[in-house]
C-alpha cells in the first residue's frame, strides 16, 4: 500500500453573504486548497487547506505550501502517518492548515483503502448524530435577529453570535437575538479578541440577562490572565480559541485552568493526530472540548465531524454546518437535518467530490 500520484487543486468559493463580518476581518471568499492522494489500487484521500488571511494564510500560501511538501510524500506507504507528519512538521514551519491538509488526505486515504470511517482510525465514534450550532456574522441588532429567527426556526438549537467590541451595540445584538430566537436556544457569544477583560466583566454585567452560556475569546490571544479573570469571575463559561493554537498551548490552559471549554479544530491544530492529543489532555484535566467553526467545504466538516464523533461529552453544540454560508461546494454526501449532523458511515470521511 503506497501513495502513487499526488495532486493539489483550486476550491475557491465564494460566501453567500459577501459582506460577512467578524471583529478581525470581513470574508467574502475563502481560496482554499485540496490535497489529493491517490495508492496503487486506485484508491483517493483527500484532505482540505484552510485559507483566510486574518485567520490561517493566504489562498497562494497554502497552495505552494502543499506543493513544497509533496516529495515528502511520493511513493510513500500508507500505514506511515506518523511518520510521514514528523517530517512534514520538520520541513514546514507554523502552517497548520496545510499540515491538516496532508494529516487529513493520509487518514482518509487509508480509511478508504481499508474500508472503514476515518474515526475507526482515531479510536471509535461515541456517537452518530451530532448537534449543531450556527454563527451569526456582525451586522445591526435587527439583522442579526432576523438571522437567529431564521435559523431557529430551520431547528438550530444553539447560536453564537460575532461581536465587536462596542458595549453599547454589542449588549443591543445580544438582546435583539435572544427576543428574536426565544428562551430555549442557546446562545454564545465570539468576540474575537475585541475586548479587554474587565471591558467584559462590564458587558457581561448588562448581557447576563439573557441568558449566556459561553464566551469564546473574549480578549487578545496572548492575555492568558485575562482569560483567567474572566474563567474566575463570570458565571458563563470561558473558551479559549485563538490562545489554543497547538498541543503545547493546550496543555497549558488545561495545566493551569485557565479557561473552562477549549474550541479545538483539525486545521488549528494541524490535523488528527494533534486534534486527538489535545483532546486526551483535556479530559485529562477536566476541560470541556468544543469542536468549533472553520469556514471552508463539506469535506472540511466532515473532517471536523469524523473527529468530533470520538469525543467523549459534548456539551455544547458543534459547529460543522457554515459550509452552508459559502457557495461553490464541489463535495456532496454530508448530511444535515434540522440542526444535526448524520456522521457518514461510509469508507473515508464520507465526501465525495462531486
Amino acid at each position: 500500500m503506497h501513495i502513487a500520484a499526488i495532486a493539489v487543486l483550486p476550491c475557491h468559493q465564494r460566501m453567500r453573504d459577501a459582506g460577512w463580518k467578524f471583529a478581525r476581518a470581513t470574508v467574502s471568499k475563502i481560496e482554499g486548497s485540496v490535497l489529493s492522494l491517490t495508492d496503487d489500487a486506485g484508491n483517493t484521500g483527500l484532505g482540505y487547506a484552510h485559507a483566510i488571511p486574518a485567520i490561517t494564510t493566504h489562498g497562494e500560501g497554502a497552495r505552494s505550501a502543499l506543493e513544497l511538501v509533496k516529495p515528502l510524500l511520493e511513493g510513500r506507504a500508507l500505514q506511515d502517518i506518523a511518520l510521514i507528519m514528523e517530517e512534514v512538521e520538520r520541513s514546514l514551519a507554523f502552517s497548520y492548515s496545510v499540515k491538516a491538509a496532508v494529516d487529513m488526505a493520509l487518514h482518509d486515504l487509508l480509511a478508504r483503502r481499508v474500508g472503514v470511517p476515518i474515526h475507526v482510525l482515531l479510536g471509535g465514534r461515541m456517537r452518530s448524530e451530532i448537534p449543531l450550532a450556527r454563527i451569526l456574522s456582525i451586522k445591526s441588532p435587527a439583522e442579526m435577529a432576523g438571522k437567529a429567527a431564521a435559523l431557529t426556526e430551520s431547528g438550530f438549537k444553539q447560536l453564537k453570535l460575532k461581536l465587536s467590541g462596542d458595549t453599547a451595540l454589542d449588549v443591543s445584538r445580544v438582546a435583539a437575538v435572544r427576543d428574536a430566537a426565544g428562551p430555549d436556544v442557546v446562545l454564545t457569544l465570539d468576540p474575537n479578541q475585541s475586548y479587554s477583560a474587565k471591558q467584559m466583566m462590564t458587558a457581561f454585567a448588562r448581557m447576563e440577562r439573557y441568558d449566556i452560556a459561553l464566551i469564546e475569546q473574549p480578549v487578545p490571544a496572548h492575555d492568558w490572565a485575562g482569560l483567567e479573570l474572566l474563567t474566575r469571575s463570570l458565571p458563563a463559561a470561558v473558551e479559549a480559541d485563538e490562545s489554543a493554537v497547538t498541543v503545547h498551548d493546550v496543555y497549558r490552559l488545561v495545566s493551569g485552568r485557565v479557561v473552562d471549554v477549549i474550541n479545538l479544530k483539525v486545521t488549528k491544530l494541524g490535523g488528527f493526530r494533534h486534534f486527538m492529543e489535545a483532546v486526551r489532555i483535556c479530559e485529562a484535566g477536566g476541560v470541556v472540548c468544543r469542536v468549533g467553526a472553520a469556514f471552508g467545504p463539506s469535506l472540511m466538516q466532515a473532517m471536523n465531524a469524523q473527529a468530533a464523533s470520538t469525543i467523549k461529552t459534548l456539551p455544547y453544540a458543534c459547529e460543522l454546518s457554515e459550509h452552508e454560508n459559502l457557495l461553490d461546494d464541489p463535495f456532496t454526501g454530508l448530511t444535515i437535518n434540522r440542526g444535526v449532523l448524520t456522521l457518514p458511515d461510509s469508507p473515508g470521511c464520507g465526501i465525495v467530490l462531486a
